[in-house]
C-alpha cells in the first residue's frame, strides 16, 4: 500500500475538510427534510480503496459527550484504510474528527495491519476512558486482531492500540462489538466487555473481559457455538447479556454471564428469523441491534419479514427484556406509512435508548435505511435515511422521519456483498435527551458510480445538524404474523457449523 500523504499534509487535507462541513451543511439542507451536518469526510488517497468513502458507523455518549467511529477508505473485498473517530462534547452541536493512530499502513503513525474494520465506542466511567474496538485485517485479508485504541481526555486524542486478542493457527476474527458497565452500584463496575466470533472455526463465539479501563483483557469460558453480530450489554445488577444471531442469521438469541464475564452460560434462542432479501445489490443483512434503558430494559431490534404476506419485504421489528432471558413478543416498528400492505423496506437500524429514562416514559429512537418502494433492482432503487421514535417505551411510535436521501445505489462504494453504507449504523441520546444517529450518504460521484469513479466518491459521514426528540407518537403496530420460517429451539440453532 501506497502511502500517499505526510502526517502533516494528511492532517491538513483532513482539517480543510472538516472546515468545510457548515457550508455544505447548510446547502444541502433546503432539499432534504433534516439539515444535517458532516461530520467526517475521507482523507485518504492510497490507489487501493475507494475514495472519498465512509461505511459503518458506532456512536456512544456519556454526558455531552458524544463519539463516532466509522471506516474511512472502504476497499472492495474488506475492510478500510483506517477507523476514524469524530467527537462532540457539546451534545452535537460541534465535531471534530481524526484518524485512529497506529492501526494500519495508512495509520499516523503507520501501524503493523493492512487494513481495518468494524469499529465499535464504548466508555467506561469508572477509569474514564474512551475506547474503540476495530477488526484488523493482515495482507490475506484475515481477521488478525481485536485492537482497541483509547482516549483518556475525552477523545482529544487517541493512543496507539494494544490488542484485546490476536488470531492464531487458523483463528480468523470477525464482528466486534465493546461495551463497559458504567452503572455504579454494580459488582462489576468499570469492567468492559468485548465480544467477537471465530469465522475461521464456525463463528465460534469469543469474549474477553477487561477491569482496568482496556488496557488488559482475559478470554472469557464462552458456550461452543457459532455467532454473529453479538453486542454485549450491561445490567444495573451487573449481570452481561448478549443478544446475537446464530452463524447463518436464522435464528436471534442471547447468551448470559452472572460472573462479570468469567463465564458466559448456553446461547438460547428468542426467535427464529425471517428476512427477506434486500433487493438493490445492497449489503445488508438482520443483524442485531441492542441498547438498554435505565432501569436494565433492553431493546432488541433488527430487520424481518414476518408481518408480511409471503415474506416480501422487510420491516424493522423488536423485542424487550428486563433480564435477558425472558423476552416479550416480538412487534413490528411502523415505520412503513402503508403499514403492512405498504411498499418500503426498511433495513439497517440503529436504536438508542435514553439511559436516563426507564419505565413507561422509556426514550426509544431508531436510525434506518429504507427504500419506499421495494419493487426495484439496483439500477432503480432509491435509498433513504429515516428516524422513528417513541416516548412510552414502543407503545406508540411516531410518523417516520425522512432524515437524507434519496440516494441510486451505485454511489455507494461496492464491496464483495454488494453497495455498501454499513453493516451497521448507529444512534445515541445526548445529555439533553435529543437522539443523535449518525449515517453514510452518497452524493453522485462523477461517472454515477462510485467503483469508476474513485478517488471522486462523495460518501461522508453525517449527523442532523439538531439533535431529534423522542416523541409518544399515535401509531402502534399490532400485526398478526403472517410468515414465519423454520428454526430448532434452544441451543440447537447455535451448534457450531463448519
Amino acid at each position: 500500500m501506497q502511502l500517499a500523504h505526510s502526517p502533516l499534509r494528511r492532517r491538513l487535507t483532513l482539517a480543510l475538510a472538516l472546515a468545510a462541513t457548515a457550508a455544505l451543511s447548510l446547502a444541502l439542507s433546503a432539499s432534504a427534510n433534516v439539515a444535517v451536518t458532516i461530520i467526517a469526510t475521507d482523507p485518504f488517497t492510497n490507489i487501493d480503496s475507494q475514495h472519498a468513502t465512509i461505511v459503518e458507523p458506532d456512536t456512544y455518549s456519556f454526558g455531552s459527550t458524544i463519539v463516532a467511529a466509522a471506516q474511512w477508505g472502504r476497499f472492495f473485498d474488506g475492510g478500510s484504510s483506517d477507523i476514524g473517530v469524530s467527537v462532540s462534547t457539546d451534545n452535537g452541536s460541534s465535531w471534530t474528527a481524526q484518524q485512529l493512530p497506529g492501526l494500519t499502513v495508512n495509520s499516523t503513525p503507520p501501524g503493523p495491519w493492512a487494513r481495518v474494520s468494524d469499529p465499535s465506542v464504548a466508555f467506561d466511567a469508572r477509569h474514564n476512558v474512551w475506547m474503540v474496538s476495530g477488526l484488523a485485517l493482515d495482507a490475506n485479508l484475515n481477521g488478525a486482531a481485536v485492537t482497541l485504541n483509547r482516549s483518556t481526555n475525552g477523545g482529544a486524542t487517541w493512543n496507539t492500540p494494544n490488542n484485546v486478542a490476536v488470531a492464531t493457527g487458523t483463528q480468523n476474527f470477525d464482528k466486534n462489538w465493546t461495551v463497559c458497565d458504567n452503572t455504579p452500584t454494580s459488582p462489576f463496575y468499570g469492567s468492559c466487555y468485548t465480544t467477537w466470533d471465530d469465522f475461521g472455526h464456525g463463528n465460534l463465539l469469543k469474549i474477553a473481559y477487561s477491569r482496568d479501563g482496556g488496557l488488559t483483557w482475559t478470554l472469557s469460558r464462552t458456550p461452543n457455538v457459532g455467532v454473529i453480530g453479538a453486542q454485549p450489554l450491561t445490567l444495573p445488577n451487573g449481570n452481561v447479556v448478549v443478544p446475537l444471531d446464530n452463524a447463518s442469521e436464522t435464528a436471534i438469541g442471547f447468551t448470559i454471564s452472572t460472573n462479570g464475564g468469567v463465564k458466559f452460560g448456553q446461547a438460547f434462542t428468542i426467535s427464529s428469523i425471517t428476512a427477506a432479501n434486500d433487493p438493490g445489490n445492497i449489503r445488508s443483512g438482520p443483524l442485531p441491534s441492542a441498547e438498554i434503558s435505565g432501569d436494565g430494559k433492553i431493546f432488541l431490534v433488527w430487520e424481518d419479514c414476518r408481518f408480511r404476506s409471503g415474506c416480501a419485504r422487510n420491516d424493522l421489528v423488536y423485542t424487550t427484556s428486563t433480564n435477558g432471558s425472558t423476552w416479550t413478543a416480538i412487534q413490528r416498528i411502523p415505520t412503513d406509512p402503508g403499514g403492512v400492505a405498504g411498499t418500503q423496506n426498511s433495513m439497517i437500524p440503529g436504536v438508542a435508548v435514553d439511559r436516563t429514562t426507564s419505565g413507561a416514559t422509556i426514550k426509544v429512537g431508531v436510525g434506518y435505511y429504507y427504500y419506499p418502494n421495494s419493487s426495484c433492482t439496483e439500477a432503480t432503487c432509491q435509498l433513504d435515511v429515516g428516524y422513528i421514535s417513541s416516548s412510552n417505551g414502543g407503545s406508540t411510535w411516531t410518523a417516520q422521519t425522512q432524515l437524507r436521501g434519496p440516494m441510486s445505489i451505485d454511489w455507494l462504494p461496492n464491496t464483495t456483498q454488494g453497495r455498501m453504507v454499513g453493516d451497521y449504523m448507529s444512534s445515541s441520546f445526548d445529555a439533553n435527551h435529543l437522539a443523535h444517529p449518525v449515517f453514510a450518504e452518497a452524493y453522485a460521484p462523477p461517472t454515477g458510480d462510485c467503483a469508476t469513479s474513485t478517488p471522486l466518491c462523495n460518501q461522508p459521514l453525517e449527523t442532523p445538524t439538531t439533535g431529534l426528540a423522542a416523541l409518544a407518537g399515535a401509531n402502534a403496530a399490532n400485526d398478526p404474523v403472517v410468515f414465519s420460517g423454520t428454526v430448532k429451539n434452544g441451543r440447537s440453532a447455535f451448534n457450531v457449523t463448519h
